[in-house]
């Protein structure tokens, strides 16, 4: 079978991740770094867009490095509309949205399909995107919440979290995916957890809208009435009440941190704590996984574990002790981020997967009453 070769782009704030595979080898990937006043004089994410394609060439160029034999160009996905998991062409609409951030999450992974589209339309290669954040399989149960016109949607990492379903259900079960029914949780800067439930992510925590434990930088699950306790206390904005949510919570609010590995040392020196804070992140963590397996009717075939924070043995043996009776633990240190975009597109390219086409049409847009 042919390998084939696949250039995977990955922009973040002051960031592109970049790699070249061909087939499951990775043959070249770096994280190129952007000076942030740099990027302070633009006025819109779009318009990186050049100064970050010409960095990226630049590195490739001093690696030596070509791109001409590229079959596929994959950008992580943002910006898009709700819509199922899976790989979708690089179209015009894709694009517009990307642009326009239609979803209303300004995030710089929406210059992600910019730059593969770029690239393809220099190189004459496709261009996909995989499993981007706006994934939503919400099985219906799982959208209706308390108050009439408010319905649920998730934000989540959806990439890391199939890529690491797909792979356990391969290697270790020996499994199709749609064959496989998992809680998997993706714990690093922000965690993640999910149900997934023959090849379909049925539920999980909105971690943009501030569901789901506490991470390092977001503050989690709160009660209504606190938050708008906090916000009348503290005179502030909804703008600001939101930025605490995800971005200046959790240990930053706390400790001003959010280096979880600076975290679990000032515990180990004896911070009471940091060390509350450690163990109360890790006891939510549990609690979401609990809530996933009644999701799942008890019905999991292992309890998986991706992210950064998947390096602490602590989080792993404490996860392992209260969950283990729910399914087999597993724990994939680290993300396949890079690898499940050029994975994506290769199951499409090798015919094991169809291309999609992002049609811009809400996956859920209200019930029928």
């Amino acid at each position: 079978m042919k390998k084939y070769k696949v250039f995977a782009v990955n922009p973040g704030s002051t960031s592109t991740k970049i790699a070249l595979f061909e087939g499951d080898t990775c043959l070249f990937s770096k994280n190129v770094s952007h000076d942030a006043k740099e990027l302070e004089k633009y006025e819109n994410l779009s318009q990186q867009l050049p100064y970050r394609k010409d960095m990226i060439r630049k590195l490739l160029d001093e690696a030596g490095f070509g791109l001409s034999d590229v079959d596929v160009f994959v950008g992580r996905g943002g910006g898009l509309l709700a819509m199922d998991g899976g790989t979708y062409a690089v179209t015009d609409l894709v694009l517009d949205h990307a642009r326009s951030c239609a979803n209303g999450v300004i995030h710089p992974a929406t210059l992600g399909p910019q730059l593969a589209n770029e690239f393809a339309e220099e190189y004459g290669a496709k261009a996909m995107v995989v499993n981007p954040p706006d994934v939503d399989e919400l099985q219906d149960l799982a959208r209706m919440t308390g108050i009439k016109g408010v319905y649920r949607v998730i934000h989540l990492h959806a990439l890391n979290l199939k890529e690491t379903a797909i792979r356990h259900s391969n290697t270790v079960l020996h499994k199709k995916y749609e064959e496989c029914n998992f809680i998997v949780c993706h714990i690093g800067g922000g965690i993640s957890i999910s149900a997934h439930r023959a090849g379909k992510m049925i539920d999980g925590y909105d971690i943009v809208g501030g569901e789901g434990p506490m991470a390092p930088t977001r503050c989690g699950d709160i009660s209504v009435a606190n938050v708008l306790a906090y916000i009348a206390k503290n005179d502030i904005s909804v703008k600001e009440m939101k930025s605490l949510l995800t971005r200046r919570g959790g240990f930053v609010s706390h400790l001003g941190i959010s280096d979880a590995i600076e975290l679990t040392k000032r515990a180990k020196n004896g911070d009471k704590y940091a060390d509350m804070l450690w163990n109360t992140m890790i006891y939510q963590i549990e609690k979401g996984i609990g809530a996933m397996a009644a999701v799942l009717h008890g019905k999991a075939d292992g309890v998986l574990l991706g992210g950064g924070m998947v390096h602490s043995d602590d989080l792993v043996k404490q996860i392992t002790e209260s969950c283990s009776f729910i399914a087999p633990v597993t724990a994939y240190p680290g993300e396949f981020e890079m690898e499940a975009m050029a994975a994506g597109a290769i199951r499409v390219l090798s015919g094991e997967e169809e291309l999609k086409e992002y049609t811009g049409q809400l996956v859920w847009n209200g019930f029928a009453w």
